[in-house]
């Protein structure tokens, strides 16, 4: 019976830990970074739609996080969604008309770029930015 009950617990610390560890993504045009789970912390910067969060805990409506940076934060709950995102980690990168270097260039894409993950194939993922404007980027260029 104890090994039981300590299966069971086991379980539950171990889902936790994957819930706290959840990746979201901005869904608004513009958010606001907080220094605290409030309104009434300051204002550290604005990301805008499609950022990725990874959450590292959670406080009534708000999440904590941390960035591709390693920058933390909070952000409202409300605000964000659970579908895949990705954000850009190289000074500037091709963004290609499809899934390999074979395909012309549809856009470039600077560092700190945010998008929405459409598909993937392989080592490419197609994204689309919040301007509708979409593409294939290698994975390695991106967090």
């Amino acid at each position: 019976m104890k090994r039981c009950f300590f299966f069971i617990i086991s379980l539950m610390l171990m889902s936790a830990g994957i819930a706290s560890a959840a990746r979201v993504t901005v869904d608004v045009s513009t958010a606001n970074i907080r220094s605290g789970p409030g309104t009434q912390y300051d204002l550290l910067w604005k990301v805008e739609r499609y950022h990725p969060l990874n959450v590292i805990k959670t406080s009534g409506d708000w999440y904590q996080f941390q960035d591709f940076e390693g920058d933390k934060g909070w952000i409202q709950k409300s605000i964000v969604r659970d579908y895949p995102s990705v954000i850009v980690i190289k000074n500037k990168c091709n963004v290609r008309s499809g899934p390999g270097e074979d395909f012309g260039i549809a856009f470039t894409a600077e560092k700190g770029v945010p998008f929405r993950e459409l598909e993937r194939k392989g080592d490419w993922i197609q994204i689309q930015h919040a301007d509708g404007e979409k593409g294939w980027i290698n994975k390695s260029l991106v967090w």
